[in-house]
């Protein structure tokens, strides 16, 4: 994984590009992990405005444009940012396409929030704001050479989306080492395989230059695909005649 000396994580104004100033009332982080709160603000704009929701409501409603739904465990749903996903840039305002940077949500069902809540009392963790529960969002960094995820930063929210308690505990994991079945692991595959398919979307909203290398790559596949389609294309008319 590339040091975290030379890789400049994207600002929070570069990850909310496309927002208005009045909309996102948040301050900017001044490099590396100092990311405050910007995934109150991540979720007040991209999530439906709702009223206040009473302690244990149901999950809410995800708009489908900003947030892609991946799969629904019996006790969450999994969603991630399809557009603030971006790459790393380094120092020298060059894009990195082996990092991948990844605003991600779960919302909660009742049975999840009860479950963190009562996990909470028995670890005699704060409980301030947790009757409000309503499920979590992390920001994650792929390396995607080395196959793994790096939890940067996660935090619970409340039904007005404020951050109830924020981990900025950098954790990292081997996708290899996560069991086949772990939801978590088709999660995270399902996100770098949505990555290598929209991989010259990702870096046309990367703020940064590509590299002669990854550029040339990029327009090799955009022909590929292109004549994929067209040879899809024909054999679905032929099919028809």
């Amino acid at each position: 994984m590339s040091s975290m000396g030379s890789i400049r994580m994207p600002m929070i104004d570069e990850v909310f590009s496309g927002f208005s100033a009045e909309d996102l009332t948040m301050e900017k982080y001044a490099g590396g992990m100092q990311m405050k709160r910007w995934i109150g603000a991540m979720l007040l704009m991209a999530l439906c405005t709702l009223s206040t929701v009473p302690a244990m409501a149901a999950p809410p409603k995800v708009q489908e444009t900003i947030f892609q739904w991946v799969q629904s465990s019996s006790r969450a749903n999994y969603y991630f940012n399809k557009q603030q996903i971006c790459y790393a840039v380094d120092d020298k305002g060059m894009i990195d396409m082996n990092t991948l940077i990844v605003p991600t949500l779960k919302t909660y069902d009742d049975v999840q929030i009860q479950d963190t809540i009562d996990k909470r009392r028995w670890k005699m963790l704060p409980m301030a704001g947790f009757d409000d529960l309503v499920g979590e969002a992390e920001y994650l960094r792929f390396d995607i050479a080395r196959q793994t995820v790096t939890t940067v930063e996660q935090d619970y929210l409340d039904s007005t989306w404020s951050p109830l308690e924020q981990n900025m505990t950098a954790q990292e994991t081997e996708l290899s080492k996560l069991p086949e079945k772990s939801w978590d692991r088709s999660f995270y595959r399902a996100i770098l395989d949505y990555a290598a398919k929209h991989a010259d979307e990702i870096a046309a909203h990367t703020k940064g230059t590509l590299k002669p290398a990854d550029k040339k790559k990029l327009e090799e596949q955009k022909k590929a695909a292109a004549k994929e389609l067209l040879a899809q294309l024909k054999r679905e008319q032929q099919t028809k005649k």
